[in-house]
This record gives structure tokens, C-alpha cells and sequence, in this order.
């Protein structure tokens, strides 16, 4: 592939889906009150976030920023119009979340059986006889559910994912259980716009389901891959405030792309979304303080252009 068609610039609405509380701290060493967690959830919806990846349901041993998932859901705020996320791995994980009155489910199915086994301790092939639980659980609870294809574009332990494997795993997903869109994860932040987009184009040439993508800025590719995605017709992107996030069991997966500079580029190009970017880069500040690190986005260094009135 020699180029990337365009985006369709300007116009049209992009969401994004923030994952401040579940992957911007999962990987972070300080611990964060569920005090602070519910603060940040409630300052998500204040600068404009719709839906927010609030919990994980993992093990608290294995992840012990997410010990304290149940809590959380029981302090969020039900009367605001936002949709609360909780990633689950498996089909324990999936109950607990609906006891816990999540609105939507992200399943984590990874491509590789080398992630597979280090992140959740199983094979492609299992956590595929397992999504198809996860999937009637959901459904019985009407609820939505994403599939995450994780490290999709390239594995901390494998190396290179060709194509295929990506496309043969999300098509197994697709055949086994009942998805309301499906997310393909850069993981490790290796992934570079034309595989982004040629990746995404093939996924959207076999279905109709919504598209979602996750990015990292480990390489300061994410805000490119992002227009990669747009061009092949992607119109979901998940991010955290301050560009926090990383995987506890993908060596070198640093921080998301940071939703204040995925909300200004948009923004800038004529996409509407409704974070406000400014509202963004300070919520990212006060996170990032509490977890003892500075922020990573580029509105945190250089602020927003042109300057604010």
C-alpha cells in the first residue's frame, strides 16, 4: 500500500471513549483511592465524556489498581447520560460485572497465544470458547458488548502479527457471539498508519459492526494512526487524560493517546466531539499528580492552538 485515502475532512462526529479509570491506571505504581477514581469519573463527565471504561473485573492480585472495581461502580453517578464500561477477560469476570450494573462490556480476546498466556493466562483458542459465554451473559442482560482484538498490529512476545491472524481471530469473534463492535488494540504502541489502515480496511470489508480503536503512544504514532483509522472509516477512538495507561503484562506498552490531544486535533481537522480539550489537559494534570508522574500530552507542554480567549 502506497497511501492513505482521506478522512473526509471537515465534518461529522467522532466519539471518544475515555479510559482514564481502567487503562490509565492499571499499570501505575501509586495507588489511587476509589475517593479519587469516582472524582475522576465525575470530571470525565464534566469536560464532556459519554462513555468512560470506568473498572476492570481481573483478578485484584494480579492488578491490584482495580481491586476496589465493585466499589467504584457503586459510587458512580446514574443520572448523567454516560455508559460506564468494565473490562472483563473471562466469564467470572463478565458476572461480576453485571452485578456491578455496568452499562457496556469490553472483552479482551488477544490475537497471539504468547499474549494470551502472559495476559490472561490461556490460548486464543480458549478465550474464544470463553467469549461465546461472555457473549450470552451480555446478551441476557442486554447488554452491548465489545471484543478487543489485543495487540493487533504487534506482540511483546511473538514479534510482527501478520494480518491474517488478525483477521482470523476477529472473524471467529464475529461467528461466536454477539458483538456490538469490535476494537482492534496497538497494545504496545508499535503499530505505524499504513498497517493501521490497512488492518482496519480488511476487518471493515467482512462486517458491519462498529469499529473502535485503541491506541498507544509508546513510538508518538497514535495521533497518525488515528488519521490512518479515520480513513478507513473508524469513527471510535479510546484515550486517557494526561496520556496515562500501559499494560501490566505487555513489556513497553506506555501511555494512551492523550484524549486532550485526540480531542484538539479533531477539533482543529472539523470533527466534532464533545470533550473539551482544555477541561481535558488540566483533569490530566491532577491525575497524573496523584499518581505521581507528570502528564504526557502534548496540550499539557505546549497548550491549546490558538490560545484560548
Amino acid at each position: 500500500m502506497n497511501g492513505i485515502a482521506g478522512t473526509g475532512r471537515p465534518g461529522g462526529a467522532v466519539s471518544i471513549v475515555d479510559v482514564s479509570p481502567r487503562d490509565g491506571l492499571q499499570n501505575e505504581k501509586v495507588p489511587v483511592s476509589t475517593h479519587d477514581k469516582l472524582r475522576l469519573i465525575n470530571d470525565l463527565i464534566a469536560l464532556g465524556a459519554k462513555r468512560i471504561e470506568a473498572v476492570s473485573f481481573v483478578n485484584p492480585k494480579r492488578v491490584p489498581q482495580m481491586a476496589d472495581a465493585d466499589a467504584v461502580m457503586a459510587g458512580v453517578p446514574r443520572d448523567t447520560g454516560a455508559s460506564y464500561i468494565g473490562l472483563v477477560l473471562n466469564t467470572r469476570g463478565a458476572r461480576r460485572a453485571l452485578e456491578a450494573g455496568v452499562d457496556e462490556m469490553n472483552y479482551v480476546l488477544p490475537v497471539t497465544n504468547a499474549f494470551a498466556a502472559a495476559n490472561q493466562n490461556t490460548t486464543v483458542d480458549a478465550a474464544l470458547d470463553a467469549l461465546e459465554e461472555v457473549s450470552t451473559i451480555a446478551a441476557g442482560a442486554s447488554i452491548p458488548l465489545t471484543v478487543t482484538a489485543a495487540v493487533a498490529f504487534g506482540c511483546p512476545y511473538q514479534g510482527d502479527v501478520p494480518k491474517e491472524q488478525v483477521l482470523s481471530v476477529v472473524r471467529s469473534a464475529l461467528k461466536r457471539s454477539e458483538l456490538a463492535e469490535v476494537a482492534l488494540a496497538d497494545t504496545i504502541g508499535c503499530a505505524v498508519p499504513w498497517q493501521v489502515n490497512e488492518v482496519f480496511a480488511a476487518v471493515a470489508s467482512e462486517t458491519d459492526v462498529q469499529l473502535r480503536a485503541h491506541l498507544h503512544e509508546t513510538r508518538h504514532t497514535a495521533l497518525a494512526n488515528t488519521y490512518a483509522a479515520m480513513a478507513a472509516g473508524v469513527r471510535v477512538f479510546d484515550s486517557a487524560v494526561g496520556g496515562l495507561g500501559g499494560c501490566p503484562f505487555a513489556p513497553g506498552a506506555a501511555g494512551n493517546i492523550s484524549t486532550e490531544d485526540l480531542a484538539w486535533m479533531l477539533e482543529r481537522a472539523g470533527f466534532s466531539t464533545s470533550i473539551d480539550p482544555l477541561a481535558a489537559t488540566e483533569l490530566g494534570r491532577w491525575i497524573c499528580a496523584k499518581v505521581e508522574t507528570a502528564p504526557r500530552s502534548g496540550l499539557a507542554g505546549a497548550g491549546v492552538f490558538p490560545k484560548a480567549a
